[in-house]
C-alpha cells in the first residue's frame, strides 16, 4: 500500500509544479521510514499548495489517511510530511538545491516515477 500512496503523492505533486519529483528507496538505510518524496516549488505559496495537495490526494484516495505530522508549514521553505512508511520533503527550489537530499542519499535506489507523473 505504501509504494501506491507514494505514487499518489508524486502525482499530486506533479499536478502543482514542473520540478521534478524522486522518490528515494532508504529502507534498507534507515530504519524510520521506507521511501522519501523530494520535491519542489519555486516560492513559499507553491510548497503550501503542493503540501495541501498532497494531504488531500492521500486523505482522499486513503479512507483519510493523514500525516503523523507536518513540519515547516510557518515558512514553508522545506516542509516535511511524515506519512511513517514514507516522509515527504516539500522544499523552496533555492533550499533543495542547498540541501540536495538527492546527492546526501545517492547510494539508495530510486523508486521510477511514471511518466504521467512526471508531467
Amino acid at each position: 500500500m505504501s509504494t501506491e500512496l507514494v505514487l499518489l503523492a508524486v502525482e499530486a505533486a506533479a499536478s502543482k509544479t514542473s520540478e521534478s519529483t524522486v522518490v528515494v528507496e532508504v529502507g534498507d538505510l534507515l530504519a524510520i521510514t521506507e521511501y522519501f518524496v523530494i520535491t519542489s516549488g519555486t516560492n513559499d505559496r507553491q510548497v503550501r499548495a503542493i503540501t495541501e495537495e498532497i494531504e488531500r490526494c492521500i486523505k482522499e484516495q486513503a479512507d483519510g489517511r493523514a500525516p503523523r505530522t507536518i513540519e515547516g508549514l510557518d515558512d514553508a521553505r522545506w516542509v516535511l510530511m511524515d506519512y511513517g512508511d514514507f516522509v515527504v520533503h516539500v522544499f523552496v527550489e533555492e533550499a533543495r538545491r542547498y540541501y540536495d537530499l538527492e546527492r546526501l542519499w545517492g547510494d539508495a535506489p530510486r523508486l521510477e516515477v511514471p511518466v504521467r507523473a512526471e508531467a
